[in-house]
């Protein structure tokens, strides 16, 4: 092997490695490390991948119930929806790459979840995505800025699900200063497979064959899983090498190449080469498997000249795949993947050695034991601090502000980047292709697509208030887990599981690392009081830029199953002359909400109260309700209130409604944010029926649909006026650099 390092400070600080961390190095190999071996264990051990500031606090998170059948530890999670059928589905960050490279930063996010479920053994069916941005509606350098990165991520994204013929069927979509040093794009995608047929990543059985599939190994991405487990300065702009570069077209033919595989017994176990590409794949499969590896890094199929094994094991090119095959079954395989014109090499073997032994051209460039760096990482136990500002908004209300009529508030929050139809987003999104959607990007709530094997639905949402998370991280956590279980009920469905994106700043900060901790307490606690596990999921933290973290961003995406796709609830007005109920209790609870942002200026005050039992006693009623055939459509309340979510439902369907709120206590909580609430529209002759479920929950009729205005209390709107901003404003800001 190559000779031990002589300038190893500067390579430590290149590596983002410690000195303790390399005392612990030299300990493992008992010797110096040499160049591959420092990089090996730089990835391994990059936060990005071995979560070691949040493995602490991720411990203890529910993730078992009878339907699940993968949890956390594969490369997506697995839950049964019947009929002999599984669900795949898992939730990525791709901030750090998205913000240095935002087309090919969002597109590689895209590919690299498709090929977490596809891995599994599943066809990937629908994407969603979840995106945060920084403000786009000033005039100045930084809002400029903000929309180039909107363009260019949305293009990303459009551009590889469209090519790989994945419907995007919904997602989020949100703006505030906190990301304009930092966005977040975390790509979400679900795909269906036999539950008897699920694929993990496993490399076991001594002589079996370790193989390379897919692209050829360029110098792309170089660093990326060590450059996204960084803080970003201005320096920054230089790391645009570490950004892999995406082929959908490649990843198309990788997808039906591996289905195809699926479909034969030749394969022991096979893992996606995300970040830190050769190494994580080799090392988590060895690791989970408690085998070694040998590999000959020569023979892994190579598109530029002169590359080295330290290139080979730290690239992170895109459209690739590590298999272990059964002894025999190489040629089959190899014949499989010529046949879609993607390279194939046996490039090793499985050994019981337990350790990574790397060779270049018949001589040993590496050997690394497999545990201490794929299964024992370091587990770092950072200080924590309760962020001194909670104490300075707690108490604050909008009764510290000055007064501000409905009409003009409601005038304010309508036109809000927030609130606003997104359809310059979702258009550029094939959101119909494999013709199962039923509901999509722009109809409210949760997305929905028919299981045509077995007759159900699938509904999932993407969610997560920013603002209840900064003034509460731990409650905000649990809103965001609440939140996005209330979307899929709302469609008809029962909320199942959960993946989720943890989005943070600076782990090193101890105020940062105690938003993280009580995060993770309240996705525990709403994961086990409303029984969805957490399957799977992403950490990403260092979205800080020059000492600026992002808010706390815990993205929760839940999904559920309908038993009858025909019985798809959706969420905006159906029928004119439908009765109009609110139901749950409405309070003046303002605390983080968007009328506090958007009319009072700030981020302040207390959570909204959250009541589990309330909560699925509201997810109970709608489920039901509709499988009677009850409902005509149910509209959570969430951002902006009643008044927010019946504009919304006026305006996607083109009818107007009258509508009168008696039960409350101040004239503006018409915006108020008080959780576990629905608008619930039900035809007259279903009300007797409908009322008799409702037991003891508060349930008030509000009103009606239809005419030609939106009219809620004091704040009224004509349908025209209503389209012309909820329609246009999202188009005109963001293009106005064009």
């Amino acid at each position: 092997m190559s000779k031990p390092l002589e300038n190893i400070d500067e390579i430590l600080s290149q590596h983002k490695l410690s000195k303790l961390e390399y005392a612990n190095i030299k300990n493992i190999l008992g010797r110096e490390p040499n160049l591959v071996e420092i990089g090996i264990f730089s990835a391994m051990w990059s936060e990005h991948c071995s979560y070691k500031s949040s493995k602490k606090h991720l411990n203890g998170f529910p993730t078992k119930a009878p339907w699940v059948i993968q949890g956390p530890g594969e490369n997506a999670g697995v839950i049964d929806i019947g009929e002999g059928y599984a669900a795949v589905f898992k939730m990525e960050s791709h901030n750090h790459p998205s913000f240095i490279e935002p087309y090919q930063g969002a597109a590689t996010g895209v590919g690299g979840i498709m090929r977490d479920v596809f891995t599994m053994g599943a066809r990937p069916v629908a994407s969603l995505n979840s995106l945060r941005f920084g403000n786009v509606t000033n005039d100045d350098k930084i809002s400029k800025h903000q929309r180039y990165l909107v363009r260019g991520v949305v293009e990303g994204i459009g551009g590889y699900g469209n090519c790989m013929g994945v419907p995007t069927i919904g997602g989020e979509i949100s703006f505030d200063e906190c990301y304009n040093g930092n966005i977040l794009v975390n790509a979400f995608n679900l795909g269906i497979a036999k539950s008897d047929e699920i694929f993990y990543g496993k490399a076991e059985g001594t002589g079996n064959p370790v193989m390379y599939v897919g692209s050829k190994t360029g110098r792309d991405g170089l660093g990326g899983a060590v450059m996204s487990s960084d803080s970003f300065t201005e320096e920054s702009k230089s790391l645009r090498p570490t950004v892999q570069v995406g082929d959908p077209f490649t990843e198309k033919l990788l997808l039906e190449a591996c289905l195809e595989l699926f479909k034969t017994d030749y394969v022991i176990g096979i893992q996606d080469m995300g970040a830190a590409g050769l190494t994580s794949s080799s090392f988590e499969m060895a690791g989970r498997s408690g085998s070694g590896m040998i590999m000959h890094l020569d023979k892994v199929p190579a598109r530029e000249e002169g590359m080295t094994p330290y290139d080979f094991m730290l690239s992170e090119s895109q459209e690739r795949m590590l298999i272990c095959a059964k002894k025999g079954s190489e040629q089959a395989i190899i014949d499989i993947f010529e046949k879609w014109d993607l390279d194939a090499a046996v490039i090793g073997e499985v050994t019981d050695t337990g350790n990574m032994e790397l060779f270049w051209h018949g001589e040993k460039c590496a050997e690394v034991p497999v545990d201490p760096v794929s299964e024992e990482a370091p587990i770092l136990d950072r200080p924590t601090a309760r962020p001194a500002y909670l104490d300075g908004i707690k108490e604050t209300t909008i009764d510290d502000f000055a007064k501000v009529a409905n009409q003009e508030a409601f005038e304010k929050m309508i036109a809000s980047m927030e609130v606003v139809d997104k359809a310059w987003v979702y258009e550029q999104y094939d959101s119909m292709v494999q013709t199962n959607t039923i509901k999509k990007g722009g109809m409210l709530d949760a997305s929905v697509i028919r299981v045509k094997e077995n007759g159900k639905a699938l509904a999932m949402s993407s969610d997560c208030n920013v603002r209840f998370c900064f003034i509460d991280p731990k409650g905000g956590a649990a809103a965001a887990v609440i939140e996005a279980g209330r979307n899929v009920a709302m469609s008809g469905a029962r909320p199942l599981a959960i993946t989720d994106c943890l989005n943070y700043g600076n782990p090193e900060n101890p105020e940062v690392m105690w938003q993280f901790a009580e995060g993770c307490l309240g996705i525990k606690e709403a994961c086990a009081e409303l029984n969805t596990p957490v399957i799977g999921g992403n950490v990403s933290l260092y979205n800080e830029t020059n000492g600026v973290s992002v808010f706390p961003t815990p993205s929760i995406a839940t999904v559920g199953v309908n038993d009858d796709q025909n019985k798809v609830l959706f969420s905006n007005f159906q029928k004119a002359g439908n009765d109009l109920y609110l139901v749950g209790e409405t309070a003046s609870e303002f605390g983080g909400s968007l009328y506090m942002k958007e009319i009072c200026g700030t981020v302040e005050g207390t959570l909204p109260k959250i009541d589990y039992k309330k909560e699925l006693a509201l997810w109970d009623l709608v489920i039901e309700a509709n499988k009677k055939g009850l409902l005509a459509s149910a509209k959570d309340l969430s951002s902006g209130g009643a008044a927010i979510a019946l504009a919304k439902m006026a305006a996607t369907s083109g009818l107007g409604c009258d509508v009168v709120i008696k039960n409350i206590d101040d004239a503006r909580d018409i915006f108020a944010e008080s959780m576990s609430r629905a608008i619930i529209e039900i035809a007259p002759e279903n009300a007797d029926a409908f009322k008799a479920m409702v037991g003891e929950m508060a349930c008030e009729k509000i009103g009606s649909v239809g005419g030609n205005d939106l009219k809620v209390n004091d704040v009224e709107m004509s349908l025209k006026d209503l389209d012309a901003v909820y329609f246009g404003q999202f188009r005109k800001v963001i293009e106005q650099d064009l």
